[in-house]
């Protein structure tokens, strides 16, 4: 059986998700593009935004992004390392987002735990492709999960939003931000991807 290929019919839902964040933005927004592709979602969504911070690891696809969007800083680079070592922290950004193919907690990781200034305010999109994996029952084999294995067991393909509003909870509040609202849906081939927006905010009690 031919393996299925990269189900890209979620585009339109995606771009209603990140115009939804940006209507809940008080501030200008200061976008990160985590993976920023040829620059779709700039096209629909960002291309009145100045200032922003986008990686991509392919040489044409970043040439692409350069001339798309000269006010950002453009990075050629994985976005994990480059977050970890806390490149785009000249700008506190206040819209994170994150659009990879698998799984969206290595970059969540890697942000939260980098050395960079945090927005006292910022929305996140996220687009996740780790629930066909759930759906095998494989989340016992999954890094990320581990720690939601150990305290919900295996079968977490159900719930699998609910993990994601626990994790992101826990991971943001390692740099003090609280989740005042969360918003997830699942979609695409036998609804495998899931997206969901999240606002944060520091300092709330």
């Amino acid at each position: 059986m031919p393996a299925r290929k990269r189900d890209n019919s979620t585009f339109p839902q995606k771009v209603a998700l990140r115009q939804e964040a940006l209507r809940l933005l008080y501030a200008s927004p200061v976008i990160m593009e985590t993976h920023g592709g040829v620059g779709k979602l700039f096209d629909a969504v960002y291309a009145h935004v100045e200032r922003g911070v986008v990686f991509e690891k392919d040489a044409d696809k970043t040439a692409v992004l350069g001339k798309q969007r000269p006010s950002w800083a453009v990075y050629e680079a994985d976005c994990v390392t480059a977050l970890q070592e806390g490149v785009g922290g000249h700008l506190a950004v206040n819209f994170l987002d994150i659009n990879p193919y698998g799984e969206c907690w290595g970059v969540i990781d890697a942000f939260f735990g980098s050395k960079r200034p945090f927005a006292d305010y910022m929305v996140i999109t996220v687009n996740d492709g780790l629930r066909q994996s759930l759906a095998l029952g494989k989340a016992w084999a999954v890094g990320s999960m581990q720690s939601i294995v150990a305290r919900y067991g295996n079968d977490i393909h159900s719930k699998y939003l609910d993990v994601c509003q626990v994790l992101l909870k826990e991971k943001a509040a390692m740099v003090g931000y609280s989740i005042n609202r969360f918003h997830g849906y699942y979609c695409g081939y036998s609804k495998a991807n899931t997206h969901f927006m999240a606002v944060l905010e520091r300092g709330q009690s």
